[in-house]
């Protein structure tokens, strides 16, 4: 369990779980329900196999408290009670048991230790309209994840509460650190795997605890947008020329998602860093409450196409005609961020209403995955990029649009890989808290 247990840390969860509560009051209500049972979530055997996948909690679960390495747990809610914890601690000598309960969060609740995952059906709801979120088999007459009822929770989240944010805020920290040394692992000339264990380190997180599987990609690899392979070669300075990391953090359950790229050399693929870095800087700065996501989205292609014109990939062509012809989507093909908090990806970004209404991306730009109005206390990451992805350039050369290509010049960068550079956001009443630059500022 990681955990944070400062005396800011409680009072904000003192807030924090009142919220919660109230987001469940509502939804339950709304939905017909009197009761909803929450699975922290199940350990799954891999096939054929005496060993199980690593355990990852369940989101609806977490939301309520940070206990994010112990399955077959509940809470059984019902509005005007107090929420029940129903905790497994089995008598087991083949693996250490779960801790007991402790920490800031403890007196939130009525805890019930049980030995076995069957014992914890006798602490759930015999009464009434019960509801149950998880992926296990239920409560005996209870609706399983019933839509109506996870629309609704789905929807509160995307306000953060102060908890929430600084949660994330610490999340940022972690990970700035574990950015930190991974860039001077690769100044180091150290491999992609060496790479991930110095970031592991300095992050104080195990494989299993990141939020997310670390991106350490090196030279072409860069190109592959969840690249997840750690190679063991190591390359000596005339074949390094580029790193790309993508790897967060988490803090009793929330995670951060941060993406930096580095040039092995002070050559023009530098420069082209830095211009990408000033562009999502500029689109960082676009945020505020009522802004449309999409637009910002928008914006990144119109500045990808610029940057493209000014450094002569692309000819003959200004900005504006450079994203109508869909070139800049060749060099930019994935969405400029997504909502974050409990999930890296996390929900509610295409919902229009609590009832589930659903506003899809742009027919031209599938792969964005936050259509919504920003608002204060929501919390996003902004991510341009700019690559030289392989199957995507060949596309680009069978098409009308090949004449427009300095094929060249694209050609003496496709050893780089590509660019990305990811900052968390969080919206404020009057504009934004850069998560992440703050972070990196507080690691060194």
């Amino acid at each position: 369990m990681i955990e944070v247990s400062t005396d800011q840390i409680a009072a904000l969860y003192e807030d924090h779980i009142e919220i919660v509560r109230e987001r469940h009051d509502r939804a339950l209500a709304e939905s017909g329900y009197d009761s909803v049972v929450i699975a922290s979530g199940s350990l799954r055997p891999i096939f054929l196999d005496d060993m199980n996948y690593p355990f990852k909690v369940n989101a609806p679960f977490k939301v309520w408290l940070p206990v994010v390495d112990n399955p077959y747990c509940f809470i059984v809610y019902t509005p005007g009670e107090k929420p029940k914890l129903v905790y497994w601690q089995p008598v087991d000598y083949w693996h250490k048991p779960a801790a007991t309960p402790h920490g800031f969060w403890t007196g939130e609740f009525d805890i019930r230790v049980v030995p076995t995952a069957d014992a914890a059906r006798e602490h759930f709801p015999r009464s009434g309209r019960v509801a149950f979120i998880g992926e296990e088999d239920g409560v005996e007459g209870a609706d399983v994840n019933p839509k109506p009822l996870l629309d609704r929770l789905h929807w509160e989240r995307s306000w953060k509460t102060e908890y929430e944010i600084e949660c994330m805020r610490r999340a940022n920290v972690r990970g700035a650190r574990g950015h930190r040394a991974a860039e001077q692992a690769f100044r180091e000339g150290l491999s992609e795997y060496e790479i991930h264990l110095a970031y592991l380190r300095a992050a104080d997180h195990t494989e299993e605890e990141v939020p997310y599987g670390n991106i350490i990609a090196l030279n072409e690899n860069a190109s592959v947008l969840h690249y997840y392979h750690h190679e063991r070669q190591r390359f000596d300075d005339s074949r390094r020329f580029s790193f790309l990391i993508d790897a967060g953090a988490s803090v009793n359950g929330y995670a951060s998602d941060i993406t930096r790229t580095y040039s092995a050399h002070k050559d023009e693929f530098q420069q082209l860093i830095d211009e990408m870095d000033a562009m999502q800087q500029s689109l960082v700065a676009m945020v505020e409450p009522g802004i449309d996501y999409i637009s910002i989205h928008m914006e990144a292609h119109r500045k990808v196409a610029a940057i493209l014109a000014r450094f002569g990939f692309v000819r003959g062509l200004d900005a504006a005609a450079i994203v109508d012809k869909h070139i800049s989507a060749a060099f930019l093909p994935h969405g400029v961020g997504h909502f974050l908090g409990l999930q890296v990806h996390d929900v509610a970004g295409f919902m229009t209403d609590r009832s589930g209404g659903y506003h899809a991306a742009p027919a031209d730009h599938p792969f964005l995955r936050l259509t919504r109005k920003i608002e204060a206390r929501m919390v996003f990451t902004i991510e341009p990029g700019l690559y030289f992805i392989e199957p995507l350039l060949s596309e680009l050369a069978k098409s009308d649009n090949t004449k427009y290509i300095d094929w060249k010049k694209v050609d003496s960068f496709r050893k780089f890989g590509g660019i990305r550079m990811e900052d968390d956001i969080a919206v404020t009443p009057d504009g934004r808290e850069n998560l992440t630059r703050n972070a990196f500022a507080k690691a060194g």
